[in-house]
């Protein structure tokens, strides 16, 4: 067993972390996850009425120490989905994306509501404002996340984040863990567990399609990109600092790093990308997936992943002292 601040604080078994992503960490996936003992968060992501009451519902009845992932600049969009959320009590909530004021408004409501509050954050600028407002946890994600991000990598931005929480609450590392290896280098970097994404979005339970899981087991790390052109065309007014990693397609060949134009043309052509999306076009659709891809070639389930990276992590680990002299 490996014992972290993370650990003790959430009184999960492992510190490992399933990223909320939306359409793909439904319930099943969260409830697996957090079987397994690690922390499953459901991401409701956007906020949307129905897939709250199914799925959040679902998760609560699953028991364990479990969680929600929001979106916080959106929500504000969206009155009454915030106290819909609170209503199923989530043991934890994760926030991601929101500007120094949502960031302490949201982390406010969240711990009144009794709920531990996770925020990701993507520089040492948002992790001081987050420690201020009172998050019980930080994510520190990198650029070789998929979905969203910002332009510092993993490996110098948790050392940066470490420095401004000084211990005082703990850190999780993502954007780049795929398995125990990643594990074990982000527990040596001082981080107390990783937050996983892609690794969970291809496993049984995902809620990831056919064609999107078949995508990125196929793909190699060298086909992700980074594109702002499936903001663009669902008109997601998300911030211009950050890019998207997708598997390049037919999509991003043809509108990445032509917002303007795709911004002018959307009423025509959001329709079509709409219906290809539902026919699991996968030469359309996002396939959002981080630079993890050369490490996922199968699709497990959740808890394989969960024990099959604490395993691994605790023989390198044991390993270490063997290796390094002084």
């Amino acid at each position: 067993m490996i014992s972290t601040k993370l650990t003790e604080l959430l009184g999960i078994d492992h510190p490992v972390v399933c990223a909320p992503m939306g359409s793909v960490s439904g319930a099943r996936l969260a409830t697996a996850v957090t079987r397994a003992g690690g922390l499953g968060l459901v991401g409701v992501s956007y906020g949307d009425a129905a897939f709250i009451d199914e799925h959040v519902a679902q998760a609560a009845q699953g028991g364990g120490v479990w969680g929600v992932g929001c979106v916080m600049f959106t929500f504000d969009e969206r009155p009454g989905l915030w106290d819909k959320v609170l209503g199923y009590a989530p043991p934890v909530i994760a926030l991601s994306f929101g500007d120094a004021d949502q960031v302490r408004r949201y982390v406010a409501s969240a711990a009144e509501s009794g709920a531990h509050v996770v925020v990701q954050v993507h520089d040492p600028e948002q992790a001081a404002v987050a420690v201020q407002a009172g998050a019980s946890v930080l994510v520190a994600q990198g650029a070789e996340a998929g979905g969203h991000h910002k332009n510092l990598a993993t490996l110098p931005l948790v050392p940066a984040v470490l420095d401004i929480t000084q211990g005082t609450v703990p850190v999780v590392a993502a954007g780049g863990f795929a398995d125990g290896r990643g594990l074990a280098a982000a527990l040596a970097l001082g981080a107390d567990g990783v937050m996983m994404g892609t690794r969970f979005a291809v496993t049984e339970e995902s809620m990831g399609t056919a064609g999107f899981k078949a995508s990125l087991v196929s793909a190699s790390t060298a086909d992700t990109v980074n594109t702002r052109a499936f903001d663009v065309v669902r008109g997601i007014p998300w911030d211009e600092v950050y890019q998207a990693r997708s598997v390049g397609n037919a999509f991003t060949r043809e509108w990445t790093g032509r917002d303007e134009e795709l911004a002018a043309r959307r009423a025509e052509i959001e329709p079509e990308w709409t219906a290809a999306v539902a026919r699991d076009d996968t030469s359309r659709r996002a396939l959002f997936a981080g630079e993890v891809l050369d490490l996922v070639n199968d699709v497990p389930s959740a808890a394989s992943v969960v024990r099959d990276t604490v395993s691994e992590a605790e023989a390198i680990l044991r390993r270490l002292p063997g290796n390094v002299t002084t």
